[in-house]
């Protein structure tokens, strides 16, 4: 009997050697440490030539963004990626390039060892593999649109998907397997090097619809989806995430899925807010579109108070006039509060014709300009519309800046009040939900003190699009079945409290930050949102617009939702292939994502 079972397992192991590596090293132990160039387990020579082949040769070296200014700081490859420094299409374009500069104590950016243009599922899947059986750190990247780092990390293999960007119309779309659970709708694919600026051009320029996507003109698609996802009409449309129908993505096992509400449920909804790069690779989002209507517009003005009590009556009647105007699917964006008792306007609307409009705002405005000797117009105020077909049409928009290089597609553009985000070098960052029960009449006046507290220390924005409440039932609905957390749905805003310079990118010919004065800014946003948490304790955060530093930080990003987000990464990922920052499952991490923890060490307790 020994010698006929010994026989049949010497029979199978041809057959065992045609299995896929991957399912060959399910069963072996967990690494505990990722290699680094130099370690005796780093591949060699060979080894990347192999997957440079399997890749069809888009297999590079990493290069520091401004490598050429250390190389030769008056050479000519120096002047041209200094002069392209402020445009936000040029740094995603950059194979390690990243849409900011770093942050104070935070995070430095730093070039990969080895990139993939991925131009293929296939590629992404061949690099998955590679990095798994080799142990190496693994970095996503679309754009480099992440405040936080995520796309970026020093000797790691960078998987770069911006090559990866066509773009399909859907009349009646169908997810794969749902024949008959769903009626056909309205949809576009794109891939995950698509831009936000793409789709809003096939999509709404050309076609006539509405996608829900980012405000942020060059941003990526599969990254904003994974994170939640909001645009300026968020509060009529919801989230990128809830309009997700189906995507493609590479798992840690290097099998492509597609997912959807019938494959990989659980899956599928992690990648609904669940946060970008800890789930797999997405190469195609397929998302529903919309009926585009009539105008989009918006508002604008600053209103500055000669005093602090006139400044607090001000922030009470935009208050009130917010929850008895504004609170309702047709208005998003922001307003800004500042410690120099300014009142910034900046707010969109959607469905509003002009006459609705200006109706809308005319009791706030009348109520200012009633007290010249109060308030100075700093900036006029004033509302406007136009065609909603043609708001992210780049030619002749005095509000977006086109693209300059002459290669550029003549559709790439970037709207004018982001420009000061593009390369910039962060102090300090933090947000805060704010709960719609605060619009209450009795519960304003702690509101409109905390908001006053708060921007004596830093600038506050409200971000009125980045909460849900005021939303119709079905967007809150559609965004209670993602993975985002709960809290979103109770919000009618969204607080973000930043702060920073203009770009610092290592290598930049240009003075070092004055990182006293850059730690004090950190600290004054520390103490803004002190005094905002004490009005919204349980607010939560917003995963891509948050404290890099947040010690609660699973509560924060997905609350209730974090324990089954750990299961679903135990499930798909079970040895920590895909690590960003502060995404499910890093705290079984080092800082750097080098370094596996023991099942104790560095655990913070789940919600």
């Amino acid at each position: 009997m020994r010698r006929r079972s010994l026989l049949k397992g010497m029979a199978a192991l041809p057959a065992l050697s045609l299995l896929p590596r991957r399912l060959l090293a399910r069963g072996a132990p967990a690494r505990r440490r990722r290699v680094r160039p130099g370690d005796p387990d780093w591949p060699d020579a060979a080894e990347w030539q192999r997957l440079r082949q399997a890749v069809g040769g888009n297999l590079f070296a990493g290069e520091a963004l401004f490598a050429a200014c250390v190389a030769d700081a008056a050479g000519a490859a120096c002047a041209a990626a200094k002069a392209n420094i402020t445009n936000p299409f040029y740094l995603g374009d950059q194979p390690c390039g990243t849409q900011v500069s770093g942050w104070l104590d935070a995070w430095t950016p730093a070039p990969s060892a080895y990139v993939i243009r991925a131009r293929s599922a296939a590629d992404v899947a061949a690099g998955v593999d590679f990095a798994r059986e080799h142990g190496l750190r693994l970095v996503i990247k679309g754009t480099g649109h992440s405040y936080q780092g995520t796309s970026n990390a020093a000797d790691s293999l960078l998987i770069w998907t911006r090559a990866m960007n066509a773009i399909t119309l859907h009349e009646g779309f169908v997810p794969q397997g749902c024949a008959g659970d769903f009626a056909p709708e309205p949809a576009v694919s794109a891939e995950a090097g698509a831009l936000w600026i793409d789709l809003y051009d096939a999509v709404t320029t050309r076609a006539g619809r509405y996608v829900q996507g980012g405000g942020c003109a060059d941003v990526g698609v599969a990254g904003l989806v994974q994170s939640g996802g909001f645009g300026s009409f968020s509060k009529g449309f919801g989230t990128a995430a809830a309009s997700l129908l189906e995507a493609e993505l590479v798992t840690a096992d290097g099998a492509v899925r597609v997912v959807n509400a019938k494959r990989d449920p659980d899956l599928f909804w992690a990648i609904k807010g669940g946060g970008g790069g800890s789930w797999g690779v997405i190469t195609r989002v397929t998302l529903r579109t919309h009926p585009l209507p009539e105008y989009f517009g918006g508002v604008g003005g600053a209103i500055r108070a000669r005093s602090d009590a006139a400044f607090r009556a001000l922030v009470a009647r935009f208050v009130a006039f917010y929850a008895e105007r504004l609170h309702d699917p047709h208005w998003g964006e922001q307003v800004a509060l500042g410690p120099d008792n300014t009142l910034r306007l900046g707010m969109v609307c959607q469905g509003l014709d002009a006459a609705q409009a200006e109706r809308t705002w005319q009791p706030f405005f009348a109520w200012v300009q009633a007290a010249p000797a109060e308030f100075d117009i700093v900036e006029p105020l004033g509302t406007g519309v136009r065609e909603a077909r043609r708001w992210w049409a780049v030619a002749g928009n005095e509000f977006m800046i086109p693209d300059p290089r002459p290669d550029a597609p003549k559709t790439h553009g970037w709207w004018r009040g982001d420009q000061e985000q593009v390369g910039a070098f962060l102090h300090g960052f933090d947000s805060l939900w704010l709960p719609a029960a605060l619009l209450r009449r009795a519960e304003q006046p702690r509101l409109v003190d905390a908001l006053i507290a708060a921007s004596r220390h830093q600038r506050v924005q409200l971000h009125f699009n980045k909460g849900l409440s005021g939303a119709p039932a079905e967007v809150v609905a559609a965004a209670r079945a993602t993975a985002t957390n709960p809290a979103v749905c109770e919000a009618f805003a969204l607080a973000i409290l930043a702060d920073g310079e203009g770009p610092a990118y290592p290598g930049l010919p240009r003075p070092a930050p004055d990182r006293e004065r850059a730690r004090r800014n950190a600290r004054a946003i520390d103490r803004a949102t002190a005094e905002l948490r004490k009005v919204a304790p349980a607010g939560g955060s917003y995963v891509s617009e948050s404290n890099y530093f947040n010690p609660s930080w699973q509560r924060a990003f997905w609350g209730e939702h974090y324990p089954r987000l750990r299961r679903i990464k135990d499930r798909y990922d079970p040895e920590g292939l895909f690590f960003v920052h502060h995404g499910v499952g890093s705290e079984d991490w080092s800082a750097d994502g080098f370094a596996r923890l023991s099942s104790r060490e560095g655990r913070i307790p789940s919600p």
